[in-house]
């Protein structure tokens, strides 16, 4: 059966289509213009003050910031750092929350005090430096990722998930003879992985983005992400000179060079979400009241 819309629904939808694409368009015209000034000259971007598509493609400015293979080594360590560190902080956090999610555990409302604890309140950046330095992690890649492995509020989002899941799952493995860990492996991970795709994209975007544990914890330049690597390259654009000879007497111009420097910052953790987009749209509603 067909029912037709009312005059007030169609009129409702009309509006409500023409400003979710007003949103959608505000959100990705300023991406879009940092893309077309990317490939534009200085002279276009000094005379347009909002670039979409240049008239004169070139790309000096991207030719200019990997006229060297020290970006593609940041990117390698970004990466390195992003995969290894999701893949840890995600074993870390599944496991607390999987145990402060059972009822039964000793002592589980003083442990997820102290957790919580600890994020209102902490030692601060100084405290913070002493107990790297002290433990060996100054200037590693270690650094960027051991003090930063747990995030509360992510593990405290597994935590609830897994508390809504059905406790049958659970009692039928355990009559199956399964332990905790083969529950935990083979039942509660498999069906929470909406949760996984979503949390595990947190903390690769935390990961990737790592810019200021990198200025604190590392002084070796060869070791910086990088977020690091191309901010000196911002900083540096009308004045740094690398060993190609094209760029040693005129570095071209430092807008267009921002505009790339965004570009290669931001593709490469783009180009993820697609493939976590179906978990990811269902782990939107993570924590929600389930029937």
């Amino acid at each position: 059966m067909i029912v037709d819309k009312s005059l007030s629904s169609r009129i409702f939808n009309l509006i409500n289509t023409t400003l979710l694409t007003l949103i959608a368009l505000i959100t990705v015209l300023p991406f879009i213009h940092v893309i077309g000034s990317s490939f534009a000259t200085g002279a276009e971007i000094a005379e347009k003050s909002f670039l979409i598509f240049p008239t004169k493609f070139t790309l000096s400015a991207y030719k200019y910031i990997f006229s060297t293979g020290t970006v593609m080594k940041a990117i390698f360590v970004s990466i390195f750092v992003t995969v290894v560190g999701t893949l840890w902080s995600m074993f870390l956090s599944t496991l607390t929350a999987y145990g402060l999610s059972r009822k039964d555990l000793v002592g589980r409302r003083y442990i997820m005090f102290f957790i919580i604890f600890t994020m209102l309140f902490n030692g601060g950046i100084i405290p913070t430096f002493v107990v790297v330095q002290k433990t060996g992690l100054l200037d590693s890649l270690a650094a960027l990722i051991i003090p930063v492995s747990i995030n509360v509020f992510n593990m405290i989002i597994l935590k609830t998930f897994f508390q809504n899941l059905p406790a049958g799952l659970e009692e039928s493995a355990k009559i199956d003879g399964a332990g905790d860990f083969g529950i935990l492996f083979r039942i509660v991970i498999p069906c929470s992985l909406p949760a996984i795709a979503t949390i595990s994209l947190f903390y690769g975007v935390t990961y990737w983005n790592t810019y200021m544990h990198a200025i604190l914890y590392l002084s070796d330049a060869a070791k910086w992400p990088v977020q690091v690597l191309l901010r000196q390259i911002v900083v540096l654009a009308t004045g740094i000179a690398y060993d190609s000879a094209e760029y040693s007497d005129v570095p071209p111009p430092s807008q267009s060079v921002k505009m790339a420097v965004i570009v290669v910052a931001t593709i490469p953790i783009l180009l993820v979400y697609p493939f976590l987009q179906k978990h990811f749209a269902k782990g939107a509603l993570l924590g929600s009241i389930k029937e």
